[in-house]
């Protein structure tokens, strides 16, 4: 599998984060020629991800190291799953380790906790996402870990997209500028494939919205009474995602209002870590 320099560097630095003085206690107490291998032992129920990541990180530590994969990404695991094997110089799978691990258990989080917001929707046709609410620098990984739990991926960056959010709507009003004439602008700058959407908080914004040439609506903390309202409103004029203060609890109510995507912000922003270990064998 190949890499973006983006995520070569990415792994370099939390490599450097363990290893740029060195690591004391594994060069005193093993020795440069000794070899075996390390089984990745999950210990909790989930789904993995980050397995080529991990391999990535054995490589860069040392690249006589090998990784068999046993468990792909997007699998399903129960505790005691060996999800891989490290084979090579003792001293490499040690330094490797907590950074391996780190990666792999908190993409796994992320993976698990998406798909168990996948399960809860399944059959309404609504699609759980992402947002940008990732770990500075891990953008990346936390969004392919969201694709491996069943999730789709929302904006990766600024430029990805047009979303016209509250704030925005008070930047026109400070320039006297409606949103109509927001939109116009955002249009002229944008190329033809890019869609806008509009965050809204009610159905007065909804509308004024849809009148301005929005293409989505972003129903922003709303009730799902709320959204209801406005989605069979404005059903077939426009499409709606919807945002804010969602968890397992409602997110079924939420897409059975009729929405086409729920964004959940905790996906990335704080999941549980799956616990994985790695265990050395002799």
């Amino acid at each position: 599998m190949s890499f973006s320099h983006e995520i070569e560097k990415t792994v370099e630095r939390a490599l450097a984060e363990d290893l740029a003085w060195g690591d004391i206690t594994t060069q005193s107490l093993v020795p440069p020629e000794l070899t075996g291998q390390g089984t990745l032992l999950v210990k909790a129920r989930g789904v993995l991800a980050g397995m080529e990541i991990a391999a990535l990180v054995f490589r860069k530590v040392d690249p006589d190291v090998e990784l068999e994969i046993r468990v792909r990404d997007g699998e399903r695991v129960e505790p005691g799953t060996a999800a891989g094997v490290a084979r090579g110089r003792v001293r490499s799978l040690l330094m490797a380790e907590r950074t391996a691990l780190n990666f792999l258990s908190r993409l796994s989080g992320i993976a698990t906790e998406t798909s168990r917001y996948v399960e809860a929707v399944a059959g309404t046709g609504c699609v759980i996402a992402d947002t940008r609410k990732t770990a500075p620098g891990l953008r990346l990984l936390d969004k392919a870990a969201v694709r491996a739990g069943g999730g789709k991926n929302h904006r990766s960056h600024l430029g990805d997209g047009i979303l016209i959010k509250d704030n925005h709507w008070q930047a026109l009003r400070l320039q006297g500028l409606s949103l109509e004439e927001g939109i116009r602008r955002v249009r002229a700058e944008a190329h033809h494939l890019l869609k806008i959407e509009v965050e809204v908080k009610n159905l007065v914004e909804a509308e004024e919205a849809v009148r301005a040439g929005a293409d989505w609506l972003l129903l922003d903390n709303m009730t799902p009474e709320a959204m209801e309202h406005v989605v069979k409103a404005l059903r077939g004029k426009v499409r709606f995602e919807a945002s804010g203060g969602i968890d397992l609890s409602t997110v079924r109510r939420v897409a059975d209002t009729g929405v086409d995507v729920i964004s959940v912000g905790a996906l990335t922003h704080s999941p549980r870590a799956l616990d994985i270990s790695l265990e050395l064998e002799y």
